[in-house]
């Protein structure tokens, strides 16, 4: 048994007084079994000694949680102004926020929270009419951790089917209903996977899913993804296998897009995250046959609308950083397409709404908007709010308005009501929130990475920061799978900046914010680049005053979990506090569990070749902590019904960590029970979720009580 005390530190506040002297927290870690499982991989052994924590099912695995979880709580209740944080976190949070309206029959509908619940609910009205209740997911479930992921009607608006995720898992259930008087009309579906609801008439919908996998359904493999057919009033065993169902259509991910003007079944198909071929239907034939658009999955391309016959597709096909093409259906194969929007130097997204294409540009991660005709002539520029991050551009072909938001890392997300012929907008909805954004500012700057690429970070703070490298600095990266971060708003990090905190998010590799090639060089054998790049993003931040290596703390979630466990293990001496989330952190197994295969475009895996598994091996975090090493104080967060990374990888993360950190900085890890990825958790779980991280967080840069305790006795007042 191990034992851990936290070292009492002196903090200097700027009216330069010391804080008083803290009782160290003792921690008494759990005793983890080590097992003899060992794997060869190309003649090197690998001992894999927490093998049996990958069991979600046993007895064991279950006790270690629970013994595991008491751990962390014993230790996160000692910390003074852990319920400080709570309040405030509940008082920020608790505005009213709506979404974009959408209209569907006679009806228009949005989602709303009045504050603190713990879902979203579906609202409806008629034009003059009251406001009505149409679905209550808060009604789910007793504890709030059934959610509501998906909701999809009819073309005339008179039926809807919805999916449900039941705690925080990405198997889904259908419920299909009646639209008007919200009954339930057939027989639930069940074992949905990865899929939307895509109508057709009002007969029937297409959806996708595994086979249920023998053994655990939140840990093994599932990689032969198919598209079906329901026909409503028949049972679901009698459902239609419309692609995926033989051995040559085997592949990973399938979906199912009907066109707007119902003529149409779009099918795209992938074997990894990266990368499809697309096929399509004629719906008008009463046999539609397989028409293949794209054979291939050299690049990432999608049909985002039609006008009868012609078909609008938007790909990075000799265009990394993409463009819009035309085709007719009868020959819709690449050597026929003509360029309508053609690749820019910045990234491109599509929205269709109105009758228009809105073609929405990142330029270093900020946004904008150019308006576009389907002949593509450039209609106009949408004129944004601020510099930002705005979306939601798109809606049906005959609406003559349609709502977008805008936001920002310092301003909360607001909607606006967009005129497509004249471009006019106005503001229709702005959150009432306690949080004034003129107190603050965002920065944009570019540094210098490890082989002198150019990185840009954007870091936001309280106006009137003091650079004295004592400033308490969160450090957020992602870096993969072609996902970019853009400026938003977060309440936690409001919180966390109120505090007179740092917010930094660099655009590292591996992510979408330069196209193609920028995705490309954080990738596989190039994979280091990602870490590189973080590590550079905190060094400037310390040589540059922001913050110091005593008061910075790396975070980061799935794929930026790994990043948080590589960059702490490769650079211990760089951050104080290490926050790795629902990490992917067993770099030579995550391919065996559910549809982490699907990963292997951006990652590679073990049995690729002796090369790919040295360099993997070289950076996986659990097979990389060394013993007698000193590791920042690190609480690592999953969820014990995480079935997209499965809490294994945090599990054996933490065990290896526990046995072989020295020095005095704690090691735990706080397992989220009935959550999963994080899609869908009850906000009531959010809440207690960040005043354990920030608690956590500040206690270990030394922080006896919350820096701006302004802020919580104006609150408290």
């Amino acid at each position: 048994m191990r034992t851990a005390s936290l070292l009492t530190v002196v903090v200097l506040f700027a009216a330069c007084q010391t804080t008083p002297k803290r009782e160290p927290i003792t921690v008494n870690y759990p005793t983890t079994q080590k097992v003899d499982t060992v794997d060869t991989y190309f003649g090197t052994e690998v001992p894999d000694p927490y093998r049996w924590l990958e069991d979600d099912r046993s007895a064991e695995t279950e006790a270690w949680v629970k013994q595991q979880n008491a751990t962390t709580f014993g230790y996160l209740e000692k910390i003074p102004f852990r319920e400080d944080l709570k309040n405030r976190l509940e008082k920020l949070w608790n505005y009213e926020k709506v979404g974009s309206p959408f209209k569907e029959g006679d009806y228009t509908y949005y989602y709303k929270n009045n504050g603190l619940q713990d879902q979203y609910v579906v609202y409806r009205k008629k034009e003059g009419g009251e406001e009505e209740v149409f679905l209550d997911p808060n009604t789910f479930s007793e504890d709030g951790t059934t959610s509501l992921m998906g909701l999809n009607f009819t073309k005339d608006g008179s039926k809807a089917a919805y999916l449900i995720s039941e705690g925080g898992s990405d198997w889904r259930k259908a419920i299909v209903i009646d639209a008007e008087t919200i009954e339930v009309v057939e027989d639930t579906l069940v074992d949905i996977k990865f899929s939307g609801i895509s109508w057709k008439g009002n007969e029937g919908f297409f959806y996708s899913s595994y086979d249920k996998p023998e053994g655990s359904e939140l840990s093994a493999k599932t990689d032969q993804h198919k598209l079906y057919y329901h026909k409503l009033g028949t049972p679901q065993s009698e459902d239609e296998v419309i692609f995926g169902g033989i051995p040559e259509e085997k592949h990973r991910y399938v979906w199912g897009s009907v066109s707007e003007d119902e003529n149409y079944l779009f099918i795209s198909a992938s074997v990894s995250t990266s990368g499809n071929k697309l096929f399509m239907m004629d719906l008008t034939q009463e046999n539609p046959e397989l028409v293949t658009i794209l054979d291939d999955t050299d690049s990432d391309t999608n049909v985002v609308d039609n006008e009868g016959s012609k078909l609008f597709l938007v790909t990075d096909r000799n265009a990394p950083n993409k463009k819009v093409v035309v085709v007719d259906a009868s020959n819709p194969a690449p050597e026929n397409w003509q360029d309508l929007i053609p690749e820019t130097e910045n990234v491109l997204t599509v929205g269709t709404g109105g009758g228009y294409l809105f073609a929405e540009y990142m330029v270093d991660a900020i946004s904008k908007v150019l308006q576009y005709d389907y002949e593509g002539n450039l209609v106009r520029e949408v004129e944004l709010p601020g510099v930002g991050s705005a979306g939601g551009f798109g809606g049906k072909k005959e609406e003559k308005e349609f709502y977008f938001f805008f936001t920002n890392y310092n301003t909360p997300s607001s909607l606006y009501k967009y005129d497509v012929k004249t471009g006019e907008y106005e503001q229709y909805w702005k959150p009432q929130i306690d949080f004034n954004p003129e107190d603050y500012e965002s920065k944009q700057i570019f540094y210098t990475s490890k082989d002198g690429t150019q990185v840009p970070m954007i870091i936001t703070y309280k106006k009137g920061l003091e650079l004295n490298g004592k400033n308490p600095t969160i450090l957020y990266g992602y870096g993969g799978f072609n996902i970019s971060l853009t400026p938003s708003f977060s309440i936690v990090n409001a919180v966390w900046m109120e505090q007179g905190g740092v917010y930094a998010v660099p655009n590292l590799r591996g992510g979408g914010e330069y196209g193609k090639k920028w995705h490309l060089a954080g990738t596989k054998l190039q994979k280091q680049n990602v870490f590189d790049d973080f590590i550079a993003a905190a060094e400037y931040l310390i040589e540059n005053k922001y913050t110091s290596k005593e008061y910075l703390a790396i975070r980061g979630g799935s794929n930026g979990g790994l990043l948080v466990g590589a960059t702490m293990i490769q650079r211990p001496d760089l951050m104080q506090v290490a926050l790795p989330a629902v990490g992917v952190l067993d770099m030579l197994r995550y391919h065996t569990f559910t549809a982490g295969a699907g990963w292997a475009y951006d990652y590679g895996t073990s049995e690729d070749s002796a090369e790919m598994f040295n360099y993997l091996k070289g950076y996986s975090p659990v097979h990389n902590i060394k013993e007698g090493t000193e590791y920042p104080a690190t609480l690592v967060t999953t969820g014990d019904h995480d079935d997209r990374v499965v809490p294994a990888h945090s599990f054996k993360f933490a065990a290896e960590l526990q046995e072989k950190q020295a020095g005095d900085n704690p090691t735990l890890i706080r397992i989220e029970t009935n959550a999963g990825h994080g899609a869908g958790t009850p906000v009531s779980k959010t809440i207690e979720q960040y005043a354990d991280i920030f608690g956590f967080t500040f206690y270990n840069m030394g922080f006896n009580e919350l820096p701006n305790q302004a802020v919580l006795k104006e609150f408290k007042d």
